[in-house]
């Protein structure tokens, strides 16, 4: 027998809010607290060695993706010069990046991994956008015995499958499975009344993810709806006219779509000549995840644009979050852009790290090795730009409550913005497997919506 809830007791039980309230969320683990930055002013216990460590950092910086992934490289940069002002990790240890373009493709990039640890000795690896790579770069990262944090590559498959025990491994960016079933909140808490849905996803796995988990999560949320249109185009596509007019000739009520980067430019600005957005509404996972200043101020205001539940650069407004008021101006100040999720994500990756590198010295003195280091990585969680950030000790996946918000046009901005009095946060924890769900097919995530939500009306 199926279960039903009334569908708004089941978004308030999911925890949904809507408004301008700080999504810092709350934190388990080893929480930074103010007196242990104090701690940390402290000089450091035993001999610090002055050698540099040295990072690689991979991201797109050519290409469509590029619009995503450059801010990930200045995210990174803005934190090491940051930490190397104070005279690097423990006061003596600066931070040396050589970097590689995630656009030379999977092969290649697990051959410049190899390259940068056997070669270059990389002490740290860090970066990569692309949730096709991480599945390929993960078991190398382990392999190499490299300490690895990917700022993005968000796909669940990485520790569903690839590393399901990882060591070396870490992952800062929300798992992906949070971007479709965050956009299916959205939309059942917004447009309750869509019954028709067509779909616009690239045609890889991250793609072919945002479908599945927004299609598992729509369909228990908004039981009447069904799918009317697919458009599978090719990442880098540049000509979307098919499927747009594929999408309207079906007549659906809402077009969802995980298109990102340079191609949801591509695709938001041809979709404007076909009149699209005043035929149906709109929902993306990660539209405005690209740097803020990509986004004109033609796109269509009112939509439901993603931030691949992560973070957004204007909010919380005003100073309501310290830390993020204070990265968005030095990010500014040293780039003269607003970031995007990437770079936050890069740039708390390293002070994570730094987190842990302090703690470890405190509890063992001397520059710690590298076991010490991921013994405090595991379980820490810390303030950050995008709020309380959580990394889980069983899989090294970070955890962030997430985000998505309505696009708008301000005369504070030569772009279109996110409109921060109206962003919807929901609890990382009610929209993801617990750490005791059975890894599954598609995804944990997946079969734990699948068997454990029951289906909504009302």
């Amino acid at each position: 027998m199926t279960e039903y809830v009334d569908r708004r007791q089941f978004l308030k039980r999911l925890g949904v809010t809507v408004g301008s309230a700080a999504a810092v969320g709350s934190a388990m683990g080893h929480l930074v607290r103010p007196e242990e930055e104090a701690e940390a002013a402290e000089p450091p216990k035993g001999k610090i060695p002055d050698k540099p460590l040295k990072f690689g950092h991979m991201t797109f910086f050519t290409g469509p993706a590029a619009v995503l992934g450059e801010p990930s490289y200045k995210g990174h940069i803005l934190a090491a010069e940051e930490i190397n002002a104070q005279g690097g990790f423990l006061g003596k240890r600066k931070i040396e990046t050589i970097t590689a373009d995630e656009a030379a493709g999977t092969d290649a990039n697990v051959k410049e991994l190899r390259r940068m640890k056997l070669s270059e000795k990389i002490d740290f690896f860090t970066g990569v956008i692309s949730s096709g790579n991480t599945p390929a770069l993960g078991p190398v990262a382990e392999e190499l015995g490299v300490p690895t944090i990917f700022t993005d590559g968000c796909t669940d498959f990485l520790f569903d499958k690839a590393v399901p025990n990882p060591h070396y491994v870490f992952r800062i960016t929300n798992i992906q499975s949070a971007d479709g079933v965050t956009c299916a909140v959205a939309v059942a808490q917004t447009w309750p009344e869509v019954r028709r849905i067509a779909h616009i996803h690239p045609d890889y796995s991250y793609g072919r993810n945002a479908f599945d988990h927004f299609t598992i999560a729509i369909q228990k949320l908004l039981p009447d709806t069904e799918i009317v249109s697919e458009g599978w185009p090719k990442l880098g596509t540049t000509d979307f006219t098919p499927h747009i007019t594929k999408a309207i000739s079906a007549k659906p009520d809402l077009l969802v779509s995980s298109v990102w980067g340079g191609d949801y430019v591509a695709m938001y600005k041809q979709a404007l000549g076909y009149g699209l957005f005043d035929k149906m509404k709109f929902a993306s996972t990660i539209a405005f995840g690209v740097a803020p200043h990509a986004i004109g101020k033609d796109h269509p205001e009112g939509v439901i644009a993603g931030v691949h539940a992560n973070y957004y650069f204007n909010y919380p407004p005003g100073n309501m979050w310290p830390p993020n008021t204070s990265f968005v101006q030095r990010y500014y100040k040293r780039w003269k852009e607003y970031p995007n999720f990437e770079a936050e994500g890069a740039y708390t990756a390293l002070y994570l790290l730094k987190a842990a590198i302090e703690r470890a010295n405190r509890l063992t003195g001397g520059w710690p090795d590298v076991e010490a280091i991921i013994d405090q990585l595991e379980g820490l969680s810390m303030a950050s730009p995008a709020g309380y950030i959580y990394i889980r000790p069983d899989n090294h996946q970070a955890y962030k409550d997430a985000v998505t918000g309505f696009s708008m046009n301000s005369p504070d901005y030569p772009f279109q913005i996110l409109d921060p009095n109206r962003m919807i946060t929901i609890p990382i924890r009610n929209i993801t497997a617990p750490p005791d769900w059975p890894k599954g097919e598609p995804t944990s995530t997946y079969t734990w919506i699948e068997q454990t939500w029951p289906k909504a009306y009302g």
